[in-house]
């Protein structure tokens, strides 16, 4: 069975003492904000923290929590179009649709679309290479609304 979604505040403690590490008030803000956000860069990340004024911290070390957290697969890496590195909360398999306009991801849940394209890497033979895992990112921008295609036309 595929689940489709991040790991709430008691799974995230549980992997945290899984790879030995603590549970500290900045970890636990930093994955608060992540499940709210789901990708996010270490500014986003550290300005929402602030916001909520629960936990201080700098933004070197959310940047260092989201990157020890992606080191150890609890978190992904994103890198968007514009070269900033945004971190995703989600590590299940899943496709990602980046809006250049507005520089954030959204997450397209298709099962089927990636067993389709898995079946087909399983069987595609590429010369000197063992295909260990695929990363589908569409790109995109917001669709005009009708009523503002009519508008711009007249």
């Amino acid at each position: 069975m595929t689940t489709h979604r991040c790991p709430d505040i008691e799974e995230f403690k549980a992997i945290l003492r899984k790879h030995s590490l603590k549970a500290t008030p900045q970890r636990l803000a930093v994955h608060e904000v992540m499940t709210m956000l789901g990708h996010a860069s270490a500014d986003m990340v550290t300005d929402a923290i602030k916001a909520k004024g629960s936990v201080k911290v700098t933004m070197a070390s959310v940047y260092n929590i989201l990157s020890q957290l992606a080191l150890l697969g609890i978190y992904a890496y994103r890198l968007s179009a514009n070269n900033k590195m945004y971190f995703d909360v989600n590590t299940f398999r899943h496709i990602h649709l980046y809006d250049c306009d507005n520089h954030v991801f959204k997450d397209i849940i298709d099962d089927d679309l990636m067993n389709l394209v898995e079946s087909r890497l399983i069987k595609k033979k590429i010369k000197g290479y063992k295909i260990e895992s695929f990363d589908i990112q569409l790109i995109g921008r917001p669709a005009k609304k009708r009523s503002e295609q009519v508008s711009n036309t007249k």
